[in-house]
């Protein structure tokens, strides 16, 4: 076995060309045995395989600096830097992380989880090295899906006029998460159909030298093209067409499907993770859409390449038809764009992961928001309960987006609830709507009655004294749940709030408390620092009322266990009526 003897880049080296191919298919052997019973992202380290080899038989890392974009093609590169352990031996899965970790090798030089910053990212290595009077090779990894990005087109751009060692690696597999979207692409296969010798040509207009290859996943191509690159004194892409999934047949056929995976059987490519309930938000957004997009064709649902958050297959995208928008990997366009739509009469809807909402912050608030365009956003993951890598984490976006003026941001309870809240949101014009989609699925089979049009009216759900619980979205379950529990230490039952209000305050709800509650705590499923109950506090800061926020302390979490995150913020029932205990 060739990968068992693979403890650093040099091993790589020392092999023939027989022995590469070994290596190769005993690394997909490794790879389907750690996705089939760990999960992780599939499709893109099965097409990366032979390129990872080839990187690291040609340049000599870490003095040559690799910097993979996303990095969730980055599983090859570890088993070739020392880490093949956490893919051979089940008992060390968990020794590493999904994507690139300076933590965990010398070989990594960022920890990198969203998509279209590796240019960026290795042209400040290469002006780094060019500043320090040092040598080297620096290389960055980039997907097609990830130049839709508009910042790997800003590292493109500064790129070509870099005029020294700068080497771009474009990992063209004909995909992203689903199906490339954009004018780009049809560049990218002008210069797949002519072997890259069309003269209408991106990466030299922009300034850059070229090569393709045409098999990406032949090791000597692939070998001869790194040399004919390794130590130019001029910026250069280097084009591989690559297949994504490589080595699995169902993979291959199904990308999409098989971008990213959860424990299967190698069989027959059947999860063996069993979730359960009765539902899921995605699926009820999906069929809550293509009902409202058939009874008004002004209502269009956008994806920043994540089409399948809101359960939007490709069967059901290419029903929608032009009612349905993937801007690709580019939370800036989605964002304005869906500003310019409902300017013009259109009904937007986007749909996105809390993690990815970040990306776009100024188009929120500059375009969306200060225009007051009537766009509706679901927010997705957004929970300590969400994504746990460190690079995706859902716990922001209160603090985030909540301070934006004219904003209005939504948490709903029960699914009764948010589809209220999409009716009343799509249907209005005069406010930018998001909506924070619950980390679970909750039916009450309740009518929702509630004019969310009338801002800031928080419901009063249980009559009680002394104790009054703001318990926000998510947390509402455990807010219910830490009242019963005051009530069984002191005798007296907490009155109980559904704020459904992140951005503003039932003024006078509040100044009522006054009366006849002396403590005020608020629970919300994100950081505290900016967030929901900071405000409560603020409101009450010169009174006699007591407040204490509960939430999550800001801190980068890595792979966390949520009840152990739970516990040690003081998010259980039994530690809130404790905390409430000692207060009162």
């Amino acid at each position: 076995m060739y990968l068992e003897k693979i403890n650093a880049p040099e091993d790589v080296k020392k092999l023939n060309q027989d022995e590469m191919n070994a290596l190769a298919a005993e690394m997909r052997q490794a790879l389907m045995f750690r996705l089939s019973k760990h999960g992780g992202h599939f499709g893109p380290n099965f097409g990366m395989v032979e390129t990872t080899i080839a990187l690291h038989y040609v340049f000599d890392s870490p003095k040559d600096k690799i910097v993979f974009d996303v990095s969730h093609q980055s599983y090859p590169h570890k088993m070739l830097t020392g880490r093949k352990d956490a893919y051979l031996y089940e008992e060390h899965f968990d020794d590493i992380s999904g994507y690139t970790d300076p933590h965990e090798s010398k070989h990594d030089f960022f920890t990198v989880g969203h998509t279209s910053t590796s240019v960026s990212l290795a042209s400040g290595l290469a002006k780094g090295r060019d500043l320090n009077g040092e040598s080297g090779n620096v290389i960055a990894v980039i997907g097609d899906g990830s130049l839709s990005g508009g910042e790997a087109l800003e590292g493109l751009d500064f790129a070509g006029e870099m005029d020294t060692n700068f080497i771009i690696v474009v990992n063209d597999n004909d995909m992203s998460i689903a199906e490339n979207h954009g004018g780009l692409y049809k560049n990218l296969k002008l210069l797949r159909d002519t072997d890259g010798k069309a003269e209408c040509n991106l990466f030299r207009a922009m300034g850059l030298d070229y090569v393709f290859v045409k098999d990406g996943n032949d090791i000597p191509s692939l070998i001869a093209a790194f040399r004919q690159v390794k130590d130019s004194t001029k910026p250069v892409v280097v084009h591989i067409v690559t297949q994504k999934g490589k080595g699995y047949e169902l993979a291959e056929q199904h990308k999409e499907q098989w971008h990213w995976c959860m424990p299967f059987d190698p069989a027959t490519g059947k999860t063996t993770v069993s979730f359960g309930g009765d539902g899921d938000f995605g699926s009820f957004t999906c069929e809550y859409l293509q009902k409202k997009m058939a009874e008004d064709k002004r209502v269009c649902a956008i994806t920043s390449a994540t089409p399948t958050v809101f359960g939007f297959t490709e069967d059901i995208r290419k029903k929608a038809g032009k009612q349905f928008i993937d801007v690709g990997i580019a939370e800036e366009q989605a964002a304005a764009m869906a500003s310019g739509i409902a300017k013009n009469g259109g009904k937007p809807f986007w749909g996105v992961y809390s993690s990815f909402l970040q990306r776009t912050y100024d188009q929120l608030s500059q375009d969306v928001c200060i225009n007051q365009s009537a766009v509706t956003i679901s927010v997705f993951a957004a929970s300590v309960f969400g994504m746990n890598d460190v690079t995706h984490l859902g716990i922001y976006d209160i603090p985030m987006i909540s301070n934006i003026p004219n904003l209005v941001y939504l948490a709903p309870v029960t699914v009764e609830d948010y589809q209220a809240m999409l009716d009343w949101a799509l249907d209005q014009n005069e406010h930018p709507v998001a909506i924070r989609v619950p980390a679970q699925y909750v039916s009450d089979g309740k009518a929702v009655t509630k004019d969310f049009g009338e801002l800031n009216r928080y419901e009063v759900t249980q009559q009680g004294s002394g104790v009054a619980i703001l318990a926000l979205g998510s947390f509402y379950h455990l807010g219910v749940a830490a009242a019963e529990k005051i009530r069984e230490k002191t005798g007296t039952a907490p009155t109980v709030i559904n704020p459904y209000y992140i951005t503003g305050q039932d003024t006078a709800l509040l100044e009522q408390l006054k009366a006849d509650h002396k403590v005020v705590i608020t629970l919300e499923d994100g950081i505290l620092d900016g967030g929901f109950g900071e405000k409560i506090a603020r409101f009450y800061g010169d009174s006699a009322v007591k407040t204490k926020c509960f939430g999550l302390k800001k801190e980068f979490l890595d792979r966390y266990n949520v009840q152990e995150v739970l516990k040690e913020n003081h998010l259980t029932a039994e530690q809130i009526a404790d905390d409430v205990s000692e207060m009162l």
